[in-house]
């Protein structure tokens, strides 16, 4: 920055070619630029663009002034060191204050607070951060460093863009970081119905069997904490032969962390490896990985049997029912209440929140 004091030697704020040298030179020896071109053995185009900082002061170039004008070959390669290290020490003050106005964008003190980043109130700091955190060298690129492709553009008014990019880095890092088999759809697809079964456990008990059972199917599965204006539920991301499947957890309902889980799944199982993507909150535009989901919770027959056959209404039936087909209740309370077959005041206790401990 300016006035800024390194190794004790005063910083100045514009970079000197060592073309303000040459004029000085050519001013005490009475010469003229064109004259000193022809000394020189060089076009007066190139020694303008050298004079001016254009071009650069090559070996050869200096050993010709150390001729021509007397200071030892040296003391040019020295200038123009100078010079070039100067001009990329402004252009990297200015990328940082730039980088300060990208700051006010990022939710820093929300992804201390869940130990992301080092806790600090230094601006300087926060912006070296997360510049290791989004693994670039400036915060201007944080887009390009996060290979996830967004599902929907912008699905929720005040969605926040930078949160989401901060939520889906925190996801990769973590994901890269998961040891996993070898990667096989077939297998994955063989665990639906395992899958399915532990919906009936508590978290302590699924969360370590899901995890094990994803990693020998080459899925890396993560819990990343939710950032303020993210409204992100879960994401896909790919990492050459390795599926990141990312949820967010914290304070989610049991039936939408599991019909997320299984949408996630769905693009796993049945969508190309290239494509990442982002499912949000309150996302209620159908597409194709939520019917698949749906099939995967609940088969169609056996939904449509209990909407025909029992009062979908009753408690004590969506209980029974969902046990008979070996399913969680709030898998069959979400998908009723999804369907506007129930309101939402009903049976929240069917439908418990969570948080998962890793």
């Amino acid at each position: 920055m300016a006035n800024k004091k390194e190794n004790n030697n005063f910083l100045p704020t514009v970079a000197i070619p060592p073309g303000e040298t040459i004029k000085e030179n050519m001013r005490f020896l009475g010469m003229t630029q064109k004259e000193l071109a022809t000394r020189l053995e060089m076009t007066p185009k190139h020694l303008s663009n050298i004079v001016n900082g254009n071009d650069p002061i090559t070996y050869e170039t200096a050993l010709k002034l150390e001729t021509v004008l007397g200071p030892a070959a040296q003391f040019w390669m020295n200038l123009e060191t100078n010079y070039q290290l100067h001009k990329s020490r402004l252009k990297k003050d200015e990328e940082f204050r730039n980088d300060l106005e990208m700051l006010k964008k990022i939710p820093y003190k929300q992804m201390s607070d869940f130990g992301w980043i080092e806790k600090t109130q230094d601006r300087f700091r926060r912006v070296k951060n997360l510049r290791e955190f989004f693994g670039v060298v400036s915060l201007k690129t944080i887009e390009a460093s996060v290979n996830a492709m967004f599902r929907k553009q912008k699905p929720i008014k005040d969605i926040s863009d930078i949160a989401v990019l901060a939520w889906l880095r925190k996801a990769e890092v973590e994901g890269i970081s998961v040891e996993v088999g070898k990667f096989s759809q077939r297998k994955l697809k063989s665990l639906i119905p395992k899958f399915r079964e532990l919906t009936m456990n508590e978290p302590e008990n699924f969360y370590p069997e899901i995890k094990q059972l994803c990693a020998e199917c080459g899925v890396a599965l993560v819990i990343v904490e939710s950032l303020p204006k993210s409204y992100i539920c879960g994401a896909t991301i790919w990492r050459k032969n390795k599926a990141i499947l990312a949820l967010s957890v914290r304070g989610k309902r049991a039936d939408i962390f599991w019909f997320t889980f299984f949408h996630e799944l769905a693009h796993i199982i049945n969508h190309s490896q290239k494509v990442s993507h982002v499912s949000y909150e309150n996302d209620s535009q159908e597409d194709d990985a939520d019917k698949i989901a749906c099939d995967y919770l609940i088969p169609n027959e056996q939904y449509e049997r209990f909407k025909e056959e029992y009062d979908y209404t009753d408690k004590k039936q969506i209980i029974h029912y969902a046990h008979d087909i070996g399913i969680a209740p709030c898998i069959l309370v979400g998908r009723l209440l999804h369907e506007e077959l129930l309101k939402y005041q009903f049976y929240s206790d069917l439908r418990p929140s969570f948080t998962i401990t890793r």
